[in-house]
């Protein structure tokens, strides 16, 4: 004996499975009958959708940029000291403030043990040249062959000056790829990559020789510019050689301004800066970057690395004991962390995202409006309809789940095109408006935009279901 048909079983109807079925039924059925009202509708929910997830990609691809650069810098684990004027009541000891000195850092090193690493600077007003060429690069320093590991520098071709070159002030200095680019000519220039290790550069005048060369920084968006850019450029084969594209222009500043600041590096040993720039420098301008009137050089910065940020307080505190031990109490430097970055790229994501839902709030917002607004137009024109429901059995729920349905499905059909929408407008916005970091569509953001589509649809949907369901089926019948 065959099954009973789904319309003919009485007792499967009365299911309230089946009923919620034939309801759900009713309502795409209604929806199908008036395709194109019901796309206008959806428009609202489309638009907001793909906006919300759109202005979360675009926001993710900038956060992600951000904290790229702060890890390129040595992330929250790095601390400077830096050289600060005096307090006010401190000015008349001007005369005996010392600066940050050789001697800070021999004694963090025995009196600060949150401290496990310390790379002193001594920066340089520096013009390099060679074969005619010159550059001014963003920071040359003598430092400490530790200096590699706190700046997150590799090196990519020769090596890094070590404490024997730094302790006979060897004229030695390694440099990053915008020097190379700048001074020998970068590779998408000349057809390929030059490595000038072993070359004479020029600093202020006094020769140096390049041992060794950084690997070439760059974010993760320019990265995969370079390498479309260069498969774009190789020839068809048989067409002739492929030209070498290299890096893509050490000297750009296009991309994170991070990256770039690393690539125009170059580094000599601490000993060598100080013998060959700073111990010959006259006795007046000695206090401002040569000696801090004691005969130990002064430092331009000093790097801390501490072992875990947890301990950032403590670390600092101690540091700041050891110091204000070694200045005698004279306070002419402060501390500056990356916190201050961190939680400045913690507020920005913040206040775009808040800005940003807000705005897509509004979008589905009106959309929810055009939903109430196209249901209680479709209530009016089916009241007969209605009352015939009501007249023949339809209870009150039927009625108003058979609204809440359309109005649900409408929304949600509006949020799938609208999450398929948002990778369209999120490619136009990024060609139209370029960033540093191509934008991140993750699927937390897909999520949410689609939830909120569905909450639109029932809050749209609920008055209209509401009045639907209290109509009178004898005035329904009545109604012309």
């Amino acid at each position: 004996m065959t099954a009973p048909h789904f319309k003919s079983s009485p007792e499967l109807a009365r299911h309230p499975f089946a009923q919620l079925g034939i309801t759900v039924l009713a309502g795409l059925r209604e929806i199908w009958a008036h395709k194109f009202r019901s796309l206008l509708t959806m428009l609202g929910i489309i638009l907001g959708v793909s906006s919300l997830v759109a202005m979360s990609a675009l926001i993710s691809g900038m956060e992600k940029g951000a904290r790229e650069a702060l890890v390129a810098i040595g992330g929250l684990e790095k601390v400077r000291v830096e050289p600060q004027a005096l307090p006010t009541e401190q000015r008349h000891l001007s005369d005996q403030a010392v600066g940050i000195t050789i001697n800070d850092v021999r004694a963090l090193e025995q009196n600060a043990p949150l401290v496990t690493r310390l790379s002193p600077e001594m920066r340089l007003q520096a013009t390099l040249s060679a074969g005619g060429k010159t550059f001014r690069p963003w920071y040359c320093s003598g430092v400490w062959p530790v200096a590699l590991e706190m700046s997150e520098h590799v090196i990519a071709h020769g090596r890094m000056f070590n404490e024997l070159d730094d302790e006979m002030a060897r004229s030695v200095c390694v440099i990053g790829t915008a020097t190379r680019d700048e001074l020998w000519g970068a590779p998408e220039k000349v057809g390929r990559e030059i490595i000038p290790v072993g070359e004479i550069l020029y600093i202020n005048g006094l020769p140096f020789t390049i041992i060794g060369m950084f690997k070439h920084y760059e974010s993760e968006q320019d990265r995969k510019t370079r390498e479309l850019a260069k498969a774009q450029a190789a020839p068809a084969p048989g067409s002739g050689v492929a030209r070498d594209r290299g890096h893509g222009g050490g000297g750009r500043r296009g991309g994170n301004f991070v990256f770039y600041l690393k690539n125009a590096t170059v580094y000599m040993p601490l000993n060598t800066a100080w013998m060959k720039f700073r111990s010959g420098m006259p006795v007046a301008s000695r206090t401002a970057g040569g000696t801090g009137g004691t005969g130990d050089p002064r430092l331009s910065t000093l790097d801390l690395r501490i072992s875990d940020v947890s301990l950032l307080p403590e670390a600092l505190q101690q540091a700041r004991n050891v110091l204000m031990s070694t200045h005698k109490g004279i306070e002419d430097f402060t501390f500056r962390t990356q916190e201050e970055w961190a939680e400045a790229i913690n507020t920005f994501v913040r206040n775009a995202r808040l800005s940003g839902s807000l705005i897509a709030g509004i979008s589905l917002l009106v959309g929810g409006i055009g939903i109430m607004n196209i249901m209680l137009a479709s209530i009016s024109e089916r009241v007969r309809e209605i009352g015939i429901r009501k007249s023949v059995g339809a209870s009150t729920s039927d009625i108003f789940i058979q609204i809440l349905v359309e109005s649900v499905v409408i929304a949600l059909l509006g949020g799938l095109v609208g999450l398929a929408t948002s990778f369209a407008l999120v490619n136009l916005i990024s060609s139209f408006s370029p960033t540093e970091n191509a934008p991140i569509i993750t699927v937390g953001a897909l999520a949410v935009a689609f939830s909120f589509s569905a909450l639109v649809g029932v809050l749209a949907g609920i008055f209209p279901a509401v009045k639907a369901a209290r109509l009178n089926p004898i005035q329904a019948l009545r109604y012309e």
